[in-house]
């Protein structure tokens, strides 16, 4: 019954998309405020269907890349039309629709587990830890998609393009940069506070808190990369071009260590190591 509501949330995303991609042309008004009305409604079937996987599981869905990419787009959509009712920046959705269009899509393609579920899903901490991790990635994601626009945006007024494309329709260097500090100051305690719930996992699991297993030290890797851009920002008052490097560089680590450290390296990190073998 989930995946008929996942390809309602999949044809709300791609509406979302076609409407916050036709605002970025025409820059007319009403196609973002439908834009964000469609991505609201995408993420209602998109809520059920995690819902009913876990109740058909009877774990919190995570057991699987497909699984987690769900939760993750869950979380990114939910933080973005947050972001555009508290801090608009209205452009940024043409690159947050269809980024959540095409993970619904890889978390449909995506083979399903086979086996049943390892009781290491059996915890509070584990969903605790993941809620809150997915949650602060999708707050870097944001900073991390509002560093690609700075980037643009820096380089049409370094080429003195006052008349382009981009410059006409993206917003002020000083609204992304203000973007990227938000969206930092909400990510990196949410993930931090996910790595501290992961840790009192592990302690209940495995009996110790931290493993040094590759998606711990690049997950630590990541933390310091945006523990040195908050420390700089509030301390050295960096700003700009370097803060949006640093946010993207952060993001790409947060990439490898979401992704490849669960399929490359054998952990208890690891998607395979949460289904058990018979």
């Amino acid at each position: 019954m989930a995946d008929p509501l996942l390809y309602l949330s999949l044809i709300a995303y791609f509406g979302a998309t076609a409407l916050w991609l036709g605002f970025f042309v025409a820059q007319r008004e009403s196609l973002c405020r439908w834009g964000a009305w469609a991505m609201g409604l995408g993420l209602a079937p998109h809520s059920l269907a995690l819902i009913l996987r876990a109740g058909a599981y009877g774990h919190f869905p995570a057991a699987t890349l497909g699984d987690t990419l769900l939760v993750l787009d869950w979380a990114l959509v939910a933080a973005f039309l947050f972001l555009n009712w508290r801090h608009p920046i209205k452009v940024l959705g043409a690159l947050a629709a269809p980024l959540a269009a095409l993970m619904v899509c890889g978390a449909l393609i995506l083979p399903a587990g086979q086996g049943p579920a390892s009781p290491l899903l059996n915890s509070v901490w584990l969903a605790v830890h993941i809620v809150l991790a997915l949650l602060g990635y999708a707050a870097l994601t944001l900073a991390f998609l509002g560093g690609i626009f700075y980037l643009v945006q820096e380089r049409q007024l370094k080429g003195k393009k006052f008349g382009s494309f981009f410059y006409r329709r993206l917003p002020s260097l000083e609204q992304l940069d203000a973007l990227n500090y938000w969206c930092l100051t909400i990510g990196f305690p949410l993930f931090t506070l996910g790595i501290i719930a992961g840790s009192l996992y592990a302690q209940h699991a495995l009996g110790r808190l931290w493993s040094w297993d590759p998606k711990e030290v690049l997950t630590l890797i990541a933390w310091l990369f945006y523990a040195v851009l908050l420390h700089e920002r509030l301390v050295a008052g960096w700003r700009g071009r370097r803060a949006a490097l640093l946010s993207i560089c952060g993001f790409l680590v947060l990439v490898v260590a979401f992704v490849g450290a669960n399929l490359w390296f054998s952990s208890y990190h690891s998607f395979e190591s949460f289904i058990r073998q018979p």
